[in-house]
């Protein structure tokens, strides 16, 4: 929006009550002093948001992915601007936080004591509280996180027009999505809590979320879990064309290394279209063959060391992997079995001769149990470039890490070696919830490309951005 004169202005701001998408671009430009970056989503959102306020639609979800400005439509810009219209309306807002969505309120409540929006709108805060603000007229916007509770809460108005909502933005943390026992929480949440607190059956409930599982929050209501019909925005960041949703925010390129990152995010979180984990996290069509390897920029051991070697533990394993100029990660040797800790430190001796002519820059042991004592031992006694690992995550989602590295086919596998088949059956048995009978070999593996690319940094820099 250029500069206007003081008619221009009037006209705005008259025009600004009744429009949700021109109130958003008027407010942000009147409050940060420069232009909305605009983009056709906003005002698709936009229209979405006014058939609830205007009755046409009373359940809605919203499926965008993060950082594509939902959070600043859907529930700060909507909700004061049906606060202005509507200055007695009751508002409950949840997310998967208490302190994220008191941040929210913040924003809301800050938004109506600008001077920007006492111009367009003639309504008054009672209460500033960042948590339950509440208008002049009754109107009030609450706040809570998901598993919180709402009593003595309640939004909407048993009547007609419109009277407020239920607005949910993000119900799950990201990195709990994965977890079933999270999921359920919510989704109880949901059921014995935030529907029960509707002042009226026309009471519109809206959740805005990126896609995080097949059953989520969004998954569950789509599915029929509560029993009603819920109109759906589907929001993907690449269309059927392959033309990305918001170029100013990502292009084609930065779109595509978010996919080879990690392609179970960029399925739920950026095409909002979660795939199932079951067994399929990693398939053995996505590695490569080969016979002759090109020349290594850097080539090193990684060891997973078991606890214990009785039959149903795991086994311990050596991998040699190497970084080739051409892009690409080579797994040269693989060398498993059942050691005891004298036994374990023979081998790592051993390996580490036999490939002591690729100029080995260095052995990489995760720093726990048994790989500790192994560490120390090499250290003391055979003078190894040996580097310890801290593991601060646990194994699935140190695969899903990977995963999208792994799936662009950058990984490849020795032609005709003896381990490669028990390798890749490991690989494509491994699941999300720990059912498979070993992950050793996956391990080494998330290991090597770790260290390789994180050693790598040009290349990783070149190749995946920040994803890495």
């Amino acid at each position: 929006m250029s500069e206007l004169t003081p008619t221009e202005h009037a006209v705005l701001q008259e025009a600004a009550k009744h429009d949700l998408y021109l109130f958003s671009r008027y407010m942000f430009k009147e409050r940060r002093g420069f232009n909305w970056l605009k983009n056709w989503h906003h005002e698709l959102i936009c229209n979405a948001l006014e058939r609830v306020e205007s009755g046409e639609c009373k359940r809605l979800i919203i499926n965008i992915p993060p950082r594509y400005s939902k959070t600043e439509l859907a529930v700060v810009n909507f909700a004061a601007w049906c606060l202005g219209k509507y200055p007695d309306a009751e508002f409950i807002h949840a997310s998967y936080s208490a302190t994220l969505a008191a941040k929210n309120g913040t924003a809301v409540r800050d938004l109506m004591l600008h001077e920007a929006y006492k111009s367009v709108f003639d309504v008054r805060l009672d209460s500033e509280a960042k948590a339950h603000i509440t208008t002049d007229k009754g109107g009030a916007f609450y706040t809570a996180g998901a598993g919180g509770t709402l009593t003595g809460f309640g939004a909407g108005k048993p009547r007609k027009e419109f009277g407020g909502a239920i607005i949910i933005d993000d119900p799950h943390k990201a990195d709990e999505a994965t977890s079933e026992t999270m999921r359920t929480n919510v989704i109880e949440w949901f059921q014995n809590t935030l529907e029960s607190r509707t002042n009226s059956p026309d009471t519109p409930i809206i959740v805005i979320m990126q896609r995080l599982h097949e059953s989520d929050l969004a998954g569950w209501l789509l599915s029929g879990g509560n029993g009603e019909e819920w109109e759906l925005l589907k929001i993907p960041v690449l269309d059927d064309n392959d033309e990305p949703l918001w170029p100013a925010k990502h292009d084609y390129k930065a779109l595509m290394r978010i996919k080879t990152s990690n392609s179970y995010v960029w399925n739920g979180q950026y095409m909002q279209t979660p795939k199932a984990l079951g067994g399929n996290i990693i398939k053995g069509a996505w590695f490569r063959r080969y016979s002759i390897m090109p020349r290594m920029k850097m080539t090193i051991i990684t060891v997973d060391t078991a606890l214990k070697t009785k039959k149903a533990n795991d086994y311990s394993v050596f991998l040699v992997a190497g970084l080739g100029d051409d892009g690409g990660l080579y797994v040269i040797d693989l060398i498993r079995g059942k050691w005891e800790a004298p036994q374990l430190e023979s081998m790592a001796n051993d390996v580490w001769n036999k490939h002591r002519a690729r100029r080995l820059n260095a052995m990489y042991v995760e720093d726990k149990a048994s790989g500790t004592g192994l560490i120390q031992k090499i250290k003391q006694e055979h003078r190894l470039p040996i580097k310890p690992v801290q593991v601060d995550v646990d194994k699935y989602t140190r695969v899903m890490n990977v995963q999208g590295y792994i799936e662009s086919g950058f990984i490849y596998l020795p032609s005709h070696a003896a381990w490669v088949s028990e390798f890749i059956d490991e690989c494509e048995k491994f699941t999300s919830n720990d059912t498979h009978d070993h992950d050793d070999q996956v391990d080494a593996l998330v290991m090597a490309i770790q260290e390789l690319l994180a050693s790598n940094k040009k290349f990783n820099k070149d190749k995946f951005g920040a994803v890495l």
